[in-house]
């Protein structure tokens, strides 16, 4: 069994090749006793500016027989030496009961598509049926129509098509859930093209001008296994006959269904909002809002780097900032979906409202970055009709979309302030650079924002720019509303079954129905939906 050390560190001029020597050391062994080294993780420690350094995982093999690991081990008797212990994720046996029909997977984001996927895998021959288009014609829709034409397509954008909203994001992958299952994830998207430096870097990310092609080639791999994936195939309305799911109508067309994984995302709004009506039942949930905040990545560099700032083997910096207290009984402001070397995009499923969100591609060489800035809401405290109905807190949300729509003359463009302009209670001027795709306008984001979120932002703002001299000068700029970093609802499920308590044959999972927040964890929400229902049913014959 391999042994797994951590924290051997490299300074930046250092080769890799020198691990095997540290390794060696850690273990008091000559460096020919190592049969392999292998870095398992790589991160980059930079709370020292003045030396910055390579902080990595590896895992050795010891020449001779396995004994001899144990024995080192036993030997050294130190927290960063261990034993390999791998963490397998587990294998559903087929079940006996036999499928009404193909399984039906509502939505193709990642959650849809990892279910998918596993379903495939073992032969079950799913359905997909996803509101958006394919990649290739999505990629048309947003390029061309609506950031040059301003043509906006309700079922084709930023958030519906092949991939969901994850295609076009930053491809973070980075996840504070552990479960074996994150491997299965990384290991699938490196098995598509995806970099194999995923699989071993700490903050692990794609971006967003590779994430569309593994979308596709994942897909051709489920078609290529007897699957099927519908585009433009919305979901309308469902029957539900004595609390279970029966039918679902897609497109005018009513289809007789077996069990159906739903992974809509949180901003299918119509499609929850008719669930609800069909007495599928839904519950509150603390979800986010704030602003994005854009800064030369020059400076975020200097911050993080110091005198190392343009290091040919330190990537673009990023940050995970907390400014605690300053949503007082709320609790803090926080950084989130930081975009080093990024853009932001705009997030909205239908016309009239305006969200945004952050992105970046492979090489995260842009000029900018750009985080959310967000505070945690109660829906029932900010909107008390979410109390009587959870779905409410999509009305309260919506009205900040459509007035950030309104602050720039409906135009789409993004409504923006310079930090300090808010911070000295006066409007903006000048010229104004964003990363916007559409542009934007300068707008007193206070008449946009509720209060409770801007005086959260203000306070944040003063407390990480003590912590971070310029994070609220007036380079920083603003944008808002970040809305869409959760959904405020949740369709409660059976832990076990993964059904909703309120309709069988009804298996909810990702961000839309509550249970995910980012790629890895939707992913891996949909492979243990997958595993439950290839734990029951066998798999459909002929």
């Amino acid at each position: 069994m391999p042994i797994v050390l951590r924290g051997l560190t490299l300074e930046l001029d250092e080769p890799e090749s020198l691990l095997r020597e540290r390794a060696a050391r850690r273990l008091r062994l000559p460096q020919q006793d190592i049969r392999r080294c292998t870095v398992r993780r790589r991160s980059i420690d930079a709370r020292e500016k003045g030396r910055i350094r390579l902080v990595f995982t590896v895992e050795v093999d010891l020449s001779g027989p396995p004994s001899n690991e144990h024995r080192v081990v036993r030997r050294l008797h130190r927290p960063d030496v261990a034993l390999a212990r791998p963490e397998t994720p587990p294998t559903p046996t087929p079940g006996t009961e036999p499928l009404p029909e193909r399984p039906l997977v509502i939505g193709f984001g990642p959650a849809g598509m990892f279910a998918a996927y596993m379903l495939a895998c073992l032969g079950y021959r799913p359905i997909v049926l996803e509101r958006g288009a394919d990649v290739t014609t999505r990629h048309r829709d947003i390029l061309l129509d609506y950031y040059r034409r301003g043509i906006f397509h309700p079922e084709s954008n930023l958030l519906f098509g092949e991939g969901g909203a994850g295609a076009y994001s930053d491809g973070k992958l980075y996840t504070r859930v552990r479960d074996p299952r994150n491997r299965v994830v990384l290991e699938t998207l490196v098995h598509h093209r995806a970099d194999p430096a995923i699989l071993v870097d700490a903050r692990p990310h794609i971006g967003s001008d590779k994430l569309p092609g593994i979308c596709r080639r994942i897909r051709l791999h489920i078609e290529s296994l007897g699957g099927q994936v519908r585009f433009g195939a919305r979901l309308d309305d469902v029957t539900i006959e004595n609390g279970r799911l029966t039918g679902v109508c897609v497109n005018g067309e009513t289809i007789r269904c077996g069990p159906v994984i739903l992974a809509v995302g949180h901003s299918a709004r119509d499609t929850l909002r008719m669930l609800a009506r069909r007495g599928v039942v839904f519950e509150s949930r603390a979800f986010q809002m704030g602003a994005r905040i854009e800064h030369p990545q020059e400076m975020i560099d200097r911050w993080q780097y110091a005198e190392l700032c343009g290091h040919a083997r330190l990537p673009p910096a990023e940050y995970n900032l907390v400014a605690r207290g300053a949503a007082g009984e709320r609790g803090d402001l926080f950084s989130f979906c930081m975009c080093p070397g990024g853009m932001i995009l705009p997030t909205n499923e239908s016309p009239g409202l305006i969200a945004t969100n952050g992105a970046s591609r492979s090489g995260r060489k842009g000029a900018f970055a750009n985080a959310g800035l967000v505070v945690t809401l109660d829906p029932v405290e900010v909107h008390p009709p979410s109390r009587s109905d959870p779905l409410a807190a999509f009305d309260f949300i919506e009205s900040v979309e459509r007035a950030a729509f309104r602050a720039t003359g409906e135009t789409g463009q993004v409504p923006a302030q310079r930090a300090c302009d808010l911070l000295a209670g006066r409007g903006s001027d000048g010229a104004l650079h964003t990363t916007f795709p559409l542009g934007g306008r300068w707008a007193d984001l206070r008449t946009i924002l509720p209060p409770v979120v801007a005086e959260a932002l203000a306070r944040g703002l003063r407390q990480l720019d003590a912590m971070m001299p310029g994070f609220a000068g007036p380079e920083a700029l603003l944008t808002a509303p970040e809305s869409r970093a959760s959904g405020p609802v949740r369709i409660p499920r059976d832990p076990v079954s993964r059904q909703a308590r309120s309709c069988a044959g009804l298996y909810p999972v990702g961000e839309g129905a509550g249970y995910a927040g980012g790629i890895v964890s939707a992913a891996c929400d949909g492979l243990k939906t997958a595993e439950a229902l290839i734990a029951r049913y066998a798999p459909p014959s002929g």
